[in-house]
């Protein structure tokens, strides 16, 4: 047992997490803390990959890559990667809530909330017949077991109905059912998953009002995934937002709500249409970093795409002519684009081509183009690979632009134009 642990010491410690399924990363080397005595949020769009954390804490999954340590209040710690699933609730003191609810539904409130304190009152037993004569040590845990019950229920405003079948509550009570019965296992660190799920405002207010109370007078730490944005942002003292299995924003709520990067990453825009969020919201320094190379202490390295491995520093290509072209490691995704004018004769003069025409390009993109000086078909019609390579990372589209042909296409209408001027 390690001396007690100082309150700036976080309950949890997330370093380069990583989950891979096969080819896919659904978690690409995450780092973030959820600091003692509060409550931190873990948002981000559906398939996030917010759950797949839970479940690498939890024990349900081990993760590929990553270490995940939890300090108890006595300074104890433990590597929850190294845990087998069982010991993480029984000796690290973490307990959870499912998105789907889980709950005995047949047996009654009180007997939920005994059914998780079974540990201590099996060891009370003997684990023998003791327990059912009731003697030695039992009957003095099985009054506690019901006192502490009794007290949780209180708290989840349900006792009253302590004796009624925890199937006939409301939506919004097994919620917090769900909640008083994982407290009864005395957690240092409860972890919620969506426990405002489909609750109404008078429920969610009921919710934050018990998260609150288990902040403000137990000492447990809570970590929190949620939709919901008004239980988010009034009760959480720490946000984490992910996107595609990475970090994109972490800080107080209030950062992260006027984060251009969470405002993106919610409004659901498409890649190429980021660049106009930000402008909008009037962040041009994050859109001068999206355009850099990722940092790497807050994500993975540059990959050409979620199901493939980082791609290298340096991105070598040859062109039609056999020549040798290189993109040097330090180039950013805008320097490798205003490289392709280098290799090619600029637009002339004169009003530029309708780039909208070609399939896969909108306003967006036509206007992003524009900036880097590719005005006419022409020009696009002279793309090599290493200029198709150099496009498609500026505009994160992996591929796409091969796959859409823009250069067979551009040569159509330069070729259509050309004839039309004769």
């Amino acid at each position: 047992m390690g001396a007690a642990a100082n309150m700036d010491t976080p309950i949890l410690k997330v370093e380069h997490l990583s989950m891979k399924f096969g080819g896919l990363v659904a978690i690409g080397d995450l780092s973030f803390e959820a600091r003692r005595g509060e409550i931190t949020a873990l948002i981000g769009p559906n398939g996030a990959g917010k759950t797949t954390v839970f479940n690498c804490i939890t024990g349900f999954y081990k993760p590929t890559e990553g270490m995940m340590t939890l300090t108890r209040g006595d300074g104890t710690g433990f590597l929850l990667e190294r845990l087998p699933n069982h010991e993480i609730p029984a000796h690290a003191k973490v307990a959870r809530t499912f998105q789907n609810i889980r709950l005995f539904s047949g047996m009654t409130l009180l007997e939920n909330l005994l059914v998780a304190q079974h540990n201590k009152l099996m060891k009370a037993s003997g684990y023998t017949v003791l327990g059912l004569l009731g003697i030695g040590g039992y009957g003095k845990a099985s009054a506690e077991s019901v006192e502490l019950a009794k007290h949780w229920l209180e708290k989840a405003d349900l006792v009253d109905r302590a004796d009624d079948p925890a199937g006939d509550l409301p939506y919004g009570a097994q919620r917090r059912l769900e909640i008083a019965r994982a407290m009864c296992t005395g957690p240092e660190l409860l972890c919620l998953d969506e426990p405002a799920a489909g609750l109404n405002p008078r429920e969610s207010l009921a919710l934050n009002t018990l998260l609150m109370d288990i902040k403000n007078n137990t000492g447990t730490s809570i970590l929190l995934i949620e939709h919901d944005m008004s239980v988010v942002m009034q009760i959480s003292d720490h946000v984490v937002v992910l996107e595609y299995g990475r970090k994109i924003s972490d800080g107080d709520p209030n950062h992260v709500k006027n984060d251009p990067r969470v405002i993106a990453a919610y409004l659901g825009v498409d890649d190429e249409e980021v660049a106009d969020v930000l402008v909008s919201v009037g962040d041009e320094q994050v859109i001068e970093q999206l355009d850099a190379e990722p940092d790497p202490a807050h994500g993975p390295a540059a990959s050409s795409s979620m199901m493939a491995g980082a791609v290298s520093d340096t991105i070598g290509h040859s062109d039609e002519a056999g020549e040798r072209i290189t993109v040097s490691p330090g180039a950013s995704k805008a320097q490798q684009m205003d490289a392709i004018l280098h290799r090619h004769p600029p637009a002339p003069d004169g009003a530029p081509d309708r780039l909208t025409l070609i399939k896969g390009i909108g306003p967006v993109n036509e206007r992003k183009l524009n900036e880097h000086g590719i005005r006419t078909f022409a020009q696009i019609a002279a793309w090599t690979k290493a200029d198709i390579a150099a496009a498609e990372a500026y505009l994160e589209f992996d591929g796409r632009i091969e796959r859409e042909d823009w250069v067979g296409q551009a040569r159509q209408f330069a070729a259509a134009k050309q004839g039309g001027s004769e």
